[in-house]
C-alpha cells in the first residue's frame, strides 16, 4: 500500500533518529575496541579516539597471560551455565501454582502476598550477610546462585503469561488424565516461548553482570567472578608491572599500559553478551509471532 508523503517523512526521520542513537550507544564500545588494539604511549597520551593508532595485538596477548583473568572467566561461565537454567525451572514452578485461581488454589493470596512483601522490602546488606554466612555459603560456588535463585520480578512476568493461555487447553489435558506436571510441561511451557526466552535473556544478564556478591562473599580473588575481577581492577589502580609474572608478558609490558590491558580485559568480557543477546532475540521475536498465530 502507497504510504503518504507525511508517513513516509516520519518513517524516515524515525529510522534516522533510532540509527543515530544506535550509532551514539555503540560509540563507547568501538573507542573501547581502538584503545585495546593501540600501543600504550599512543592511549596515554589521549591520541586514541574510533580507530587504533598503531595497531598491536600486545594488550590481547598480555591478557591471555594472565591465569587470575582466565580463572575468573571460567567462573563467571559456571555460574551463568548453573544459574540460568535453575532460575527458569524455579520461576516456572513458582509461576504455574500462582496463576491459578483462588478456587483452584485457595492459598494462592497468601504465598503471592508473601513473594511480593520479599521483592518490596530488604533485610538490609548486614542481616543478607550473617544470613548467608549461617547456612554455610560464605566463600562457596553457589552463593553467586542460591540467594538470587528465584527472582520475584520474573515470577510475576510467566505467571502473567501463564494466565493468558486457555484454560479449555487444560481441562482438555484433565480429561486425558494429564497431571499438573504433564499440563505444565507439554501444554503451558511449549506456549510460553516469548516468555521463556525473555527470562532467560534477563537472567543471562543478571548473572553475568553482578559483581558486588563476588565481592562480598568471595575473598580468593580466583574464585569470584569475571565482573568481579573487572570492578576491582577498574576501581581501585594496580601496577601493571605486578601482573606481569610470566617472562612473556614481561617482554609486551613495554607495549602496553593500564589502560589498554584494561579495555582489552573490558571487550573480551563483553563477547558472550554480543553473541548470546542476538540469538535469544531471534527466539523471542519467533515465539512472540508463534503464539500471535496460535492465539
Amino acid at each position: 500500500m502507497k504510504r503518504s508523503l507525511p508517513e513516509a517523512s516520519f518513517s524516515f526521520f524515525n529510522h534516522a533518529f533510532l540509527g543515530c542513537l544506535a550509532l551514539l550507544s555503540l560509540l563507547p564500545l568501538v573507542n573501547i575496541l581502538a584503545v585495546s588494539f593501540s600501543t600504550g604511549y599512543a592511549a596515554s597520551t589521549g591520541k586514541v579516539g574510533l580507530w587504533p593508532v598503531d595497531f598491536t595485538v600486545s594488550a590481547y596477548r598480555f591478557v591471555m597471560q594472565n591465569k587470575v583473568f582466565w580463572n575468573t572467566l571460567v567462573v563467571a561461565l559456571l555460574r551463568v551455565a548453573a544459574g540460568v537454567p535453575l532460575n527458569l525451572l524455579l520461576v516456572i514452578l513458582t509461576a504455574y501454582p500462582l496463576s491459578k485461581t483462588r478456587k483452584e488454589f485457595r492459598q494462592r493470596s497468601f504465598f503471592s502476598w508473601y513473594f511480593l512483601f520479599s521483592m518490596l522490602f530488604y533485610g538490609g546488606l548486614i542481616p543478607y550477610y550473617l544470613t548467608v554466612q549461617a547456612v554455610g555459603l560464605v566463600d562457596r560456588f553457589w552463593v553467586l546462585i542460591l540467594p538470587i535463585a528465584v527472582p520475584v520480578y520474573y515470577v510475576i512476568i510467566m505467571l502473567n503469561f501463564f494466565r493468558q493461555i486457555p484454560k479449555e487447553l487444560r481441562e482438555a489435558a484433565e480429561i486425558d488424565g494429564a497431571g499438573h506436571f504433564a499440563t505444565l510441561f507439554r501444554i503451558y511451557v511449549p506456549l510460553s516461548t516469548a516468555a521463556i526466552a525473555t527470562i532467560v535473556l534477563l537472567c543471562f544478564i543478571m548473572h553475568w553482570n553482578s559483581w558486588f556478591d563476588g565481592l562480598l562473599f568471595i575473598g580468593n580473588v580466583n574464585r569470584q567472578p569475571l565482573q568481579s575481577y573487572l570492578q576491582s581492577i577498574l576501581t581501585r589502580p594496580f601496577d601493571i608491572n605486578q601482573m606481569a609474572r610470566d617472562p612473556e608478558q614481561w617482554k609486551l609490558i613495554q607495549f602496553v599500559n593500564e589502560r589498554t590491558v584494561k579495555c582489552a580485559q573490558i571487550f573480551i568480557a563483553t563477547i558472550p553478551i554480543m553473541v548470546i543477546y542476538p540469538y535469544l532475540q531471534k527466539h523471542f521475536t519467533k515465539g512472540l509471532l508463534i503464539g500471535a498465530v496460535k492465539g
